[in-house]
């Protein structure tokens, strides 16, 4: 899972499979809900991206969506001009979005995951007074414009209580079992989701 581009069609079916509209964007739900949205990329080393998706209240940045980025290892040459743009800061649905991409969440896994220390990093981006279960939403982004098919990365987002939860998360993004992963799986990305620089 790690990494490796998915041959076109193999994407280009798991598009087909979710025989749907264009994803709404984190940002765009964010800005509705809590009526402002901005980006904070946190940490970014090759391959890796962490960052907070916040919403504004008062000069106050509350995190709604501390999101890992997963990279595939060689990003197709056809989003050379938009991988740059992220990789300079930039929120990735709005840049793909913004140049014509259809964007869709293969889901892997929904789950939860204990913040139970309000001391953690991400307790603290998203101003947690006491412990909580947060929902967690492990997908692959893939992307099509013009029959052309691509596979960017894989996205382990951690929503904060008052967002989205977990049945919010299981009525917007089906799982299909057959890309589910497993256990061990799980517990690894949860692991990299929760390790917030």
């Amino acid at each position: 899972m790690h990494g490796n581009n998915l041959p076109r069609s193999v994407v280009a079916a798991a598009l087909d499979a979710c025989a749907h509209e264009s994803e709404r964007l984190n940002s765009e739900r964010i800005a509705d809900r809590f009526g402002s949205y901005g980006i904070d990329v946190l940490s970014s080393e090759p391959g890796l991206r962490r960052s907070n998706l916040f919403s504004s209240e008062n000069g106050v940045h509350t995190c709604r969506t501390y999101a890992v980025v997963r990279f595939v290892d060689e990003p197709d040459a056809l989003i050379d001009a938009e991988h740059a743009q992220i990789l300079a800061g930039e929120s990735i649905g709005e840049i793909f979005k913004a140049s014509g991409w259809e964007i869709l969440k293969e889901t892997l896994h929904i789950g939860a995951v204990v913040l139970d220390d309000t001391s953690h990093p991400v307790a603290a981006l998203m101003g947690l007074e006491r412990g909580a279960d947060v929902a967690m939403h492990i997908y692959r982004l893939l992307l099509n414009k013009s029959d052309q098919a691509v596979e960017y990365a894989t996205l382990i987002e951690l929503h904060h209580p008052e967002y989205l939860d977990l049945p919010d998360l299981r009525n917007l993004y089906p799982v299909d079992a057959g890309s589910s992963l497993q256990p061990q799986q799980v517990e690894a990305m949860k692991l990299l989701g929760l390790n917030a620089e």
